[in-house]
């Protein structure tokens, strides 16, 4: 069993107290003074650095600090997915995700791990398949089996009296058209013969024979089902997606299935809750519907009275089960100047106090409830948690929460090779997730109005509120002051890279706090972002907030990555990037939708796409000799017809700004060549309000070797700043340039650090810039410079990046420095328009090349292995019509890397010879969150 060095135990405590008197408490409701629209600030978070313990707590890499109240239990075995408590409240039993560890059983009485399930080294138990729903697991009413939902079926274990768990049956369920089963949350019937699940990916709810496993009845529901309450013979269910569409409807993709949808903000438009009387025998038996909030997912009953938190309308439903009618629905948004955002994702009862994790506030609201369900509920006040609450439970007298990403990347460091030229390095990464238990006394509600307080300073909220403006009297300042004021800047450009770490790239920067040993793409690989940094300044405390692509992009595009794409990690079935997933888009729209919603214009050029249309044959090295013709003066090739991609968005407000020669994401399509898109379409029609560019080469993983990949990004950024710097538009621009997520790197601060710029004729030039700032900052930053209204509570807590700024401007341009690393480095088959030679020419060109092929070249004796993994590569989606970021296999990923840094010579840290990819141990499972 695991020892006390693998789990932290500690007693924390709320501060705040003495800020308690500066905001009015009324009825118990923390209410702000004044009108009009008003924002929050961040800016009390300083320079304060991330996975650092300060006074006001635990800073983390969301805007937001932490000091749950009560006792913490952290354990370093990744993010937790969903729990549920034994039913004599003795255990709790936990799913997992990012750390091969998928189950999780805790002794509620000693506060200890007790039990671990998984496939990493050391666990109690091995378990072959680590997919995790996206629900927690279901214990049989008398605690003596354990139900764990899983990609395709359930796994059902014996539970031992110390909490340990027996040898698991697999309950497979079948994969229906494409679709796998995906359950949800399992619930047993009253008399504990049959174990109703939710087949999520299905629309469809079956009955179980516990005992065999059969199925034996099955009920088509409403759209992504995701828990199950039983009253007697009837079975309310929690559709996410809605109800299904009706001839005509306009509707968005999610899992294979057409989702009622709203064209231009591209989120789903209903909730509802399907209703199966379970004693109709016929054989096509009714399924009754009942309309709720967007995105119902946990349900709790009490007597005849349903709560169902709607997760993405941030509200809660009350049903009368004797009736079938939502009698009140619960606001659950506690500051009133932002609406969306909240995310309720569990409920539980403490008596008449109805408590609800509110997931993107790291709080449980407390609500007065009566018996009577028509009684209006009444809001009493909030509770600190640790980082994104996912489920809670109330256990004799005490509540405990489960917290998916607890205490954020504090747990294990770990070890990063990137490539030809680069050394490995250990440090903090994202995938360190740490998820943990808080559990607690609920306070009297005389209290809660401390700790209220103590929640809104965490967040950010209401200490220092910012109306919108009147009107357009203000003098222009690069970042105004009030939402709607002029700025000095009208066109922003947000460039989206892929991956790095601030110590990745600027680790070798000596005016920052940066760690030269940890820069694996120093000034040599990216001389051009060391001379951005030089001229417009270094950002060495901003952070990104995802531990991945499939969350980067949201916290970009939406300044949040919704509960349904956090909730999704355990398996990522339903979809990995949610840009054709409707129901990973929150209500209130985009980034894009904002601007335009504001008056501006925006176009697109790759980012949040998904669709991507290339001529079959189309290689790297083709688009390397067009983008080197265009170089030399000749772009009339950029658009031929071998090569010619078209890209595209699902999302009708995305596709319709979108420039479709500009290729997404796809590692076979150097940045050289996206730059040549871009210009070509900027000095034909100049730029939009919001001008939106992915850039994926530094993501690695494509033609030629990952030092080249990233100078090529690195090139494309230099480029695109000199190119907009020499423009008429440059006296009112600003360009932003930030990774979507920092995940395949390390960092000695904290794995979310990321590189970032600001560069405009308005930026500090020359100056470190040492502020708390995050993904969203810039979000915020944006939208104020464009008078785009924040997105969601996040956003409008967030303190813009004014330090970045200045008023008084600095017009001198920008010039791209050549790349030092050859672009063609690692290309296993020369281009057509030869190897990139640094300018170099005769003698000293071709000693060059065979440095480099030297350097890369593959020994005889490892061409079979290096062919196999090829053929790996060539599987990976890292281009073509289906390329995904990031969804290659950790485990292979790191060694492929690995062994092409070390001319397939030496094994990978731990191995005893070099793998072929099949024999990668756990490479045959699925990738869950990878890096």
């Amino acid at each position: 069993m695991p020892g006390p060095q693998q789990v932290v135990r500690q007693r924390v405590r709320g501060q705040g107290r003495s800020a308690a008197r500066r905001l009015g408490v009324v009825a118990g409701v923390l209410v702000l003074a004044g009108g009009g629209v008003a924002y929050g600030t961040t800016a009390g978070f300083g320079s304060q650095h991330v996975g650092t313990t300060y006074p006001g707590g635990l800073q983390i890499s969301s805007n937001q600090t932490l000091a749950p109240i009560g006792d913490r239990l952290a354990t370093p075995y990744g993010k937790f997915m969903g729990s549920a408590v034994s039913p004599d409240g003795r255990f709790l039993a936990a799913t997992s995700t990012d750390r091969s560890v998928t189950l999780q059983i805790i002794d509620l009485a000693s506060y200890q791990l007790v039990w671990r399930v998984g496939t990493a080294t050391g666990v109690d138990e091995k378990l072959a398949d680590r997919t995790v729903g996206q629900e927690a697991p279901t214990f049989s009413p008398d605690g003596t089996l354990l139900w764990l939902p899983q990609a395709t079926g359930l796994t059902r274990f014996p539970v031992n009296p110390d909490g340990t768990l027996g040898t698991p049956t697999s309950v497979p369920l079948p994969t229906l058209a494409g679709a796998k089963a995906l359950p949800g949350k399992a619930a047993y019937s009253a008399d504990g013969s049959t174990l109703y699940v939710p087949l999520n990916g299905q629309n469809r709810v079956v009955a179980i024979d516990p005992g065999t496993g059969t199925v034996e009845r099955s009920w088509d529901v409403g759209l992504a089902p995701r828990e199950i309450a039983v009253v007697g013979t009837r079975l309310y269910v929690s559709d996410e997606g809605g109800r299904r569409a009706t001839p005509g409807e306009s509707t968005l993709n999610s899992y294979g299935t057409e989702v009622p949808a709203d064209p231009y903000l591209g989120t789903s438009t209903t909730g509802a809750l399907s209703v199966i009387d379970t004693s109709d025998a016929s054989a096509d038996p009714r399924v009754g519907t009942i309309a709720v909030g967007l995105h119902p997912t946990a349900l709790l009953l009490e007597g005849t009275t349903l709560y169902v938190a709607n997760t993405g309308g941030d509200t809660v439903s009350v049903v009368d089960t004797r009736r079938d009618v939502v009698v009140q629905t619960i606001a659950t948004q506690p500051w009133p100047s932002s609406k969306v955002g909240y995310e309720p994702t569990a409920l539980a009862l403490a008596g008449q106090r109805l408590l609800v994790t509110l997931g993107r506030a790291n709080a449980v609201g407390v609500y007065r409830v009566e018996k009577d369900p028509r009684a209006p509920a009444r809001a009493l006040g909030l509770l600190p948690t640790d980082y994104f609450p996912s489920d809670i439970a109330t256990v004799g007298g005490q509540v405990v929460v489960t917290n998916t990403r607890g205490i954020d990347a504090l747990g294990p460091a770990v070890t990063v090779d990137k490539g030809a030229g680069t050394t490995p390095a250990t440090g903090h990464g994202t995938h360190s997730t740490t998820g943990s238990i808080t559990r607690f006394t609920l306070p009297a509600t005389r209290d809660l109005g401390t700790w209220t307080t103590t929640v809104y300073r965490q967040n950010g909220w209401g200490l220092n509120d910012v109306p919108r403006a009147v009107g357009r009297t203000a003098k222009p300042v690069p970042v105004p002051a009030r939402l709607g004021d002029p700025s000095t800047i009208k066109h922003v450009f947000l460039l989206v890279k892929e991956n790095r770490t601030y110590d990745q790239v600027y680790g070798d920067d000596p005016r920052g706090d940066g760690d030269a040993s940890l820069a694996q793409f120093g000034e040599k690989v990216t001389p051009n972002q060391h001379a951005l940094a030089r001229q417009f300044g270094l950002y060495d405390n901003t952070y990104d907030i995802g531990t991945n692509s499939a969350e980067g992009h949201n916290w970009l595009m939406q300044g949040d990555d919704p509960a349904y794409t956090e909730s999704s990690a355990g398996e990522y079935e339903r979809s990995y990037d949610t840009e054709d997933d409707v129901l990973g888009h929150q209500r209130s729209g985009f980034l894009w939708t904002a601007v335009e919603s504001a008056g501006g214009s925006v176009r697109d050029f790759g980012e949040f796409n998904q669709f991507e249309t290339k001529p079959d044959g189309a290689t790297w090295q083709q688009y390397y000799c067009a983008a080197r013709a265009a170089d030399d003066g000749d772009p009339s090739g950029l658009l031929d017809s071998d090569i010619r991609q078209s890209t595209a968005s699902p999302i009708p407000s995305l596709n319709s700004v979108t420039v479709h020669d500009y290729p997404k994401f796809d590692t076979s399509i150097p940045d050289l060549y996206r730059y040549w898109i871009w210009k070509q379409d900027f000095e034909a029609h100049g730029p939009a309000s919001l001008n939106m560019l992915w850039l994926s080469s530094d993501h690695t993983g494509g033609t030629p070797d990952p030092e080249a990949q990233v100078a090529d990004g690195d090139l494309a950024v230099g480029r695109i700043v000199d190119e907009i710097s020499h423009s008429r538009w440059w006296r009112d621009s600003a360009i932003f340039v930030v990774e979507d997520d920092s995940q395949d790197g390390v960092d000695h601060v904290d794995g979310h650090r990321a590189p970032i710029q600001v560069i405009s004729p308005w930026a500090q030039h020359g100056s470190v810039v040492s502020t708390y700032y995050s993904q969203i900052s810039m979000v915020r930053t944006v939208e104020q410079i464009l008078g785009a209204q924040p997105l969601n509570q996040k956003v409008a807590a967030a303190t813009p990046m004014v330090d970045a700024f200045t008023t008084q401007p600095s017009f001198l341009p920008f010039d791209a420095v050549p790349n030092q690393v050859p672009l063609t480095e690692g290309v296993a088959k020369a281009p057509s328009c030869g190897l990139d030679t640094l300018g170099l020419e005769g003698a000293a060109a071709k000693a060059l090349n065979r440095e480099v092929a030297a350097r890369t070249a593959v020994p005889d004796d490892m061409k079979a292995i290096a062919a196999a993994w090829g053929r790996w590569q060539a599987r990976q989606h890292f281009s073509g019509a289906s390329a995904v970021p990031d969804r290659a296999h950790p485990e292979q990923m790191n060694r492929w890397t690995w062994y092409q840094a070390h001319q397939w010579r030496t094994p990978y840290p731990g191995d005893d010879r070099i793998y072929a990819p099949d024999e990668v141990p756990g490479g045959y499972l699925p990738a869950g969150e990878t890096e």
